[in-house]
C-alpha cells in the first residue's frame, strides 16, 4: 500500500511538472514590472517604424514648429492612467539647434533634439508627488536603456505654472545626463538679475562632481540673446493742439480737441476709417554666439556692453491680432460691404424705398438713422465741399476697373455710396433716408441750374459705369445746357461755346479748321477723315468749303439705346439700325453744311463727312492737288452711289437752315425731367444692386491708390482682385438678384476675399511707411508675412479657424548698414517712461531695457569609455556637455533648467 501510494505521489509530481512546463505564470511579474515592459515594447515599436512610418502612423505636427512632430500612446499603472510622447523631427541635418531655429520648450532649456515626455493624464498633467515623478522616470529609463535607445525622458513636476521638469538620458558612455528645470514667478532676487549673480549661480554646480574646482581651472561658454521691444507711445506723450482739424470718419459727431496723429493719415483709406496699424511694433533680438568667461568679473563687463555689439541682430514684426487672416475681426471696408450685401437681401421686401424709413417697429428698432447734423455733414461733403475735388486731376485707375460696372473715382454717386457704407452701419433704412435726401439735392441743383458736383457738364455719357452714373451724367449736361441757353450761349457738336453773335456767321473757313468732319463722336467714318487734305473746293463751283456749325448731338444713356434699338427692330425699317439713329442727325448736319455751302452737292457733303464714301482716282491718291486738275477725278463709294441709299435721299429732303435755327435734336429740360424721375422712382432692389456694384469698385480703387513701394505678390493680389470682383458682379447685368441665395452667397464670399486683400494691403502700406530708408527690409518682411498667411487666403473664416493654431515666428536678419535705423526705432525713454524703471537687468538699448534675457552657459569635458564602444567607437574622443544651464525671464519672472551629466 505504501509503494502503491508512493507511486501514485511521484505520478501526480510528473503529471504536475509537465503541467508546470507548458503554463507561462505572469502573475509572477509585478504591475510594476509590466508598466516597464509595455513602456520597452513601445519605444522599440518606434525605434523600427522610424519618422517617415511614425508619420504615417498618425504623428501630428507640434503647433507652429516647422519640422517637429509627436506621437502618443497610453498606459495604466496601479490606478492611474498616463500618455508618453515621442518627439523627432523628420531631417537630421546634424546640426546643433541654436536660437536662429523655432524650438520647442524643452528643446531650448537642455539642448536637446528628439526626447520623450510621460505625464500623468490629469487636468493639470503634472506630477505632484515626488517619489511618483521619481519612480515614473526610474520606469521611462529603465524601459529606453532595454532598448538601447538614447532618447532623454522627461516628467513634468509642480504646478504647471512652473513649468518645471525633472528628466534623465543614458548617453551610451560612461556618462549619464540628468535633467532638472524650475521657474521664479515672482520677485527675482536682485544678485540673479545680473550675470555676475548667473554665472556663480552656475559655477556652483560644480560641487557636484569629485574635483575640487576651486584649484583649478575651467572655461565657462557663453551664450546670450536679448530680446527688446519696440517702445509704445503714452497718450500723455501726444502733442496737444486745439486748433488742429479733427480726423477721423465725417460722420463722427462727437468733437475732440486733443488731437492725436494716426499712422494711416496720409492714407486713401483715412478719409473713411482709421485702421489699427497691423505692425503694433517689432521685436530685436540681439545674440551673442560664443563668448568664454573665466570669471564673474567678465560677466560684470559684458553687462555693460551696448547691444550694438553683439553678432547678430534679428527682427521680427509684433502684427495685430486682427491682421488673423483665419480669425481676425473684420475691417475697414470689408466689413461695411458685408453689410451692404445683407441690406441688398434686405431689398426686395419692400416695393419703394420710402416703406423702408415708415416700416415696422422692429425695423426701425434694428436701424437706427444718425442724427440729421450726420446727415447734414454728409450732403455738405457731397454737394457744397466739392468745388476743389474737380480741379484736381482724376487718380490714376487701374487698367482692369472699368471691367467693374460702377462709377468713376471722386465721381458723384461713388462718394454717396463709400458715404453709405459708413452710415448708420449700412443697414437698408439708413440707405433709404441718404437717398431720398440725396436725391433732393440733386432735383434742388437741378431747379436752380446749379452745377452738379462731381460730375462732368460735357463730353459722351461712360457706357461702361453703373446706370445711376449715366443718369446723373446726363442731368449734369441738361443742367449745363439749360444754363448757357439762359446767357445766350450755344454749343456746337465741338462743344465750342458760341454767343448769339457769332451765330450771324454760320460758318467756319476751311483753311483753318481743315474740309472734314472728323473727330466728331457722331460721324460713322471719323477714323477715315483722320488725314483729310487741305481746303476742300466745291465740286460744282470751285469755292472754297466750308465747315458748317453743327448742332450737339444728344447724349444717351445704356436704357434709352436699348430703347431705340427696340423701337427700330419693331418698326422693321430697312435701314440699318446705325443709320436708324442717326437719321436726325444727319438731317441736321446736312442742313447745316447746306447753310455754309449754298453751292454744294451730294457729293461735297460726302467728302466732308465721309471720306472712305468717296473713292479718289490714282493720280490725286499719289498727291495732286485739286487745283491742278479741276474737277477733281473721283466717285462715290458703291453704297453711296444705290439710287435707293437714304443719304442721297435725306439730303433731297433737307432745307438750308444754320444751326442757330434749327430745332434742337433733343431737349435738356424734358431729358432733365425724366432723369428726376428715374431717380426718384428707383425700386430699392435696383439702387441696392447697382450700390454694390459702385461700393466694390470704389472701395477697390480706394486701396489701389495706396502706396506700398515695389511689392510683386500685392500688384498681383490687386489685379486678381479686380479681376474677381467684375466676374461676380456680371450676373447683375442679366437679372434681378436679390432674391437669388447663391448670388447672395457669392457676394459674401467675395466680401471675405476683399477682406484678406485689404489686411495685406494695409500690412504692406505699415511696412513701406516704416522702411522708407530701407525698402529691401520691408519687402522681405512682408514677403515672410505673405506666404504665412496665404495658405488661409480664400478659406473661409470658420473653416481656417479650427486648422492648427499657428503663431508668426519669422525673423529677419539684419545687416550692419542697417542697424541705425533699427536703432532709430528705439527713442530715448521719456519722463513718463523713465520713471517707471525700478531695477535694471544691463544691456540697455538706447535707455530700452530688454523685455526677455536668455542666457546659455556650458561646460564641456572629454568623454572615454563606452558601454556602447563597439557600435560608437566616436564616443572615445568626443566632448561632452557636462554641465549646462539655460536662464530665461526678466526682473519679475525667472527660469533655470541645469543638465549635468555626471559618471555612472
Amino acid at each position: 500500500m505504501k509503494s502503491a501510494d508512493n507511486s501514485k505521489g511521484i505520478m501526480e509530481d510528473n503529471d504536475e511538472e509537465e503541467e508546470f512546463e507548458h503554463f507561462d505564470d505572469f502573475t509572477l511579474a509585478s504591475s510594476w514590472e509590466r508598466f516597464i515592459s509595455e513602456i520597452e515594447a513601445v519605444c522599440r515599436q518606434w525605434l523600427a517604424d522610424g519618422p517617415k512610418n511614425l508619420l504615417a502612423k498618425g504623428a501630428v505636427q507640434v503647433n507652429q514648429l516647422k519640422d517637429l512632430y509627436k506621437i502618443k500612446s497610453e498606459f495604466k499603472y496601479a490606478t492611474k492612467s498616463y500618455c508618453m510622447e515621442y518627439y523627432f523631427a523628420t531631417v537630421d541635418d546634424g546640426k546643433t539647434l541654436d536660437w536662429d531655429h523655432a524650438l520647442h520648450d524643452l528643446q531650448l532649456s537642455f539642448g536637446v533634439k528628439e526626447f520623450v515626455v510621460i505625464a500623468p493624464q490629469s487636468a493639470s498633467g503634472v506630477v505632484l508627488d515626488a517619489p511618483e515623478a521619481s519612480k515614473l522616470l526610474s520606469a521611462v529609463a529603465i524601459a529606453l536603456s532595454n532598448c538601447s535607445c538614447l532618447w532623454p525622458a522627461f516628467v513634468p513636476v509642480h504646478d504647471s505654472s512652473r513649468k518645471a521638469y525633472i528628466g534623465i538620458q543614458n548617453m551610451g558612455t560612461v556618462f549619464t545626463r540628468r535633467f532638472e528645470a524650475d521657474r521664479i514667478a515672482s520677485q527675482v532676487p536682485v544678485k540673479l538679475m545680473h550675470l555676475e549673480g548667473l554665472y556663480e549661480l552656475f559655477v556652483s554646480k560644480f560641487a557636484y562632481t569629485a574635483v575640487d574646482w576651486s584649484m583649478n581651472h575651467f572655461e565657462v561658454h557663453f551664450k546670450m540673446k536679448l530680446t527688446y521691444r519696440t517702445p509704445i507711445h503714452d497718450d500723455e506723450d501726444e502733442i496737444h493742439d486745439p486748433d488742429a482739424d479733427i480726423t477721423g470718419s465725417s460722420e463722427n459727431p462727437e468733437v475732440d480737441n486733443h488731437v492725436k496723429a494716426q499712422w494711416d493719415d496720409n492714407f486713401p483709406w483715412s478719409k473713411w476709417y482709421s485702421a489699427e496699424d497691423p505692425v503694433n511694433g517689432f521685436e530685436l533680438l540681439a545674440i551673442w554666439l560664443e563668448i568664454t568667461a573665466e570669471s564673474s568679473l567678465d560677466m560684470a563687463e559684458l553687462e555693460n556692453a551696448s547691444p550694438v555689439e553683439a553678432d547678430k541682430w534679428f527682427l521680427s514684426p509684433c502684427l495685430s491680432e486682427y491682421l488673423d487672416i483665419s480669425g481676425g475681426s473684420t475691417i475697414g471696408f470689408a466689413s461695411q460691404l458685408h453689410l451692404l450685401v445683407k441690406a441688398l437681401e434686405m431689398s426686395s421686401e419692400a416695393k419703394f424705398i420710402e416703406d423702408f424709413i415708415s416700416g415696422s417697429e422692429a425695423l426701425k428698432s434694428s436701424a437706427v438713422v444718425p442724427p440729421q447734423t450726420v446727415l447734414d455733414r454728409v450732403l455738405k461733403d457731397l454737394f457744397h465741399e466739392a468745388v476743389e475735388t474737380e480741379m484736381i486731376s482724376s487718380p490714376t485707375e487701374h487698367k482692369n476697373s472699368r471691367s467693374i460696372k460702377g462709377a468713376p473715382q471722386e465721381s458723384l454717386f461713388e462718394q454717396f455710396c463709400l458715404h453709405a457704407l459708413w452710415f448708420g452701419n449700412c443697414s437698408i433704412r439708413a440707405i433709404s433716408v441718404l437717398w431720398i435726401e440725396f436725391v433732393r439735392e440733386v432735383r434742388w441743383c437741378w431747379e436752380e441750374s446749379q452745377s452738379l458736383p462731381r460730375m462732368p457738364s460735357s463730353g459722351p455719357i461712360e457706357l461702361s459705369t453703373c446706370l445711376i452714373n449715366q443718369k446723373l451724367h446726363m442731368l449734369a449736361v441738361c443742367i449745363d445746357q439749360k444754363h448757357r441757353v439762359a446767357e445766350g450761349q450755344f454749343v456746337d457738336a465741338n462743344d465750342t461755346m458760341t454767343t448769339q453773335e457769332d451765330l450771324q456767321n454760320p460758318t467756319h473757313n476751311s483753311s483753318s479748321q481743315g474740309a472734314s468732319k472728323e473727330g466728331s463722336d457722331r460721324k460713322d467714318n471719323s477714323n477715315d477723315a483722320a488725314n483729310v487734305a487741305k481746303p476742300m473746293m466745291l465740286l460744282k463751283s470751285n469755292k472754297i468749303m466750308h465747315v458748317p456749325i453743327t448742332l450737339e448731338p444728344p447724349p444717351m444713356t445704356e436704357d434709352m439705346h436699348e430703347e431705340r434699338l427696340k423701337a427700330a427692330v419693331a418698326l422693321g425699317d430697312s435701314y440699318s439700325f446705325s443709320a436708324q439713329l442717326e437719321t436726325e442727325i444727319l438731317a441736321s448736319d446736312m442742313s447745316a453744311f447746306k447753310a455754309a455751302n449754298p453751292d454744294a452737292v451730294f457729293e461735297d457733303f460726302i467728302r466732308w463727312h465721309s471720306p472712305r464714301d468717296w473713292e479718289n482716282d490714282e493720280n490725286e491718291e499719289n498727291g495732286a492737288s485739286e487745283s491742278s486738275s479741276w474737277p477733281p477725278r473721283g466717285k462715290l463709294s458703291e453704297r453711296m452711289s444705290d439710287p435707293g441709299n437714304s443719304w442721297r435721299k435725306i439730303w433731297n429732303e433737307a432745307p438750308a437752315v444754320p444751326a442757330s435755327e434749327q430745332k434742337p435734336l433733343w431737349d435738356p429740360n424734358r431729358e432733365g425731367e425724366k432723369v428726376l424721375h428715374y431717380l426718384e422712382t428707383l425700386r430699392p432692389y435696383q439702387l441696392l444692386e447697382e450700390m454694390v456694384c459702385a461700393a466694390f469698385r470704389a472701395a477697390a480703387d480706394t486701396l489701389n491708390r495706396t502706396s506700398f513701394g515695389d511689392l510683386k505678390q500685392m500688384n498681383i493680389k490687386i489685379e486678381q482682385l479686380y479681376i474677381t470682383i467684375a466676374s461676380v458682379l456680371r450676373i447683375f447685368l442679366v437679372q434681378n438678384t436679390a432674391t437669388d441665395t447663391e448670388v447672395l452667397e457669392d457676394l459674401r464670399r467675395l466680401s471675405t476675399t476683399f477682406e484678406h486683400i485689404e489686411k495685406l494691403v494695409l500690412l504692406a502700406a505699415s511696412l513701406h511707411v516704416k522702411f522708407l530708408q530701407s525698402p529691401y527690409l520691408g519687402q522681405a518682411i512682408f514677403t515672410d508675412c505673405f506666404n504665412f498667411y496665404l495658405p488661409n487666403m480664400g478659406t473661409s473664416s470658420a473653416n481656417a479657424h479650427n486648422d492648427t493654431q499657428r503663431e508668426f515666428d519669422k525673423k529677419q536678419q539684419i545687416r550692419s548698414d542697417d542697424r541705425d535705423l533699427i536703432l532709430s526705432m528705439f527713442p530715448p525713454p521719456t519722463a513718463n517712461q523713465s520713471w517707471r524703471r525700478v531695477l535694471s537687468m544691463g544691456n540697455l538699448l538706447n535707455g530700452h531695457e530688454p523685455i526677455l534675457r536668455e542666457i546659455i552657459f556650458s561646460k564641456r569635458d572629454h568623454a572615454s569609455g563606452s558601454y556602447y564602444a563597439a557600435s560608437s567607437p566616436r564616443l572615445h574622443q568626443q566632448d561632452i556637455e557636462t554641465y549646462r544651464m539655460y536662464v530665461s525671464g526678466t526682473s519679475n519672472d525667472l527660469g533655470v533648467a541645469l543638465a549635468v551629466a555626471s559618471y555612472d
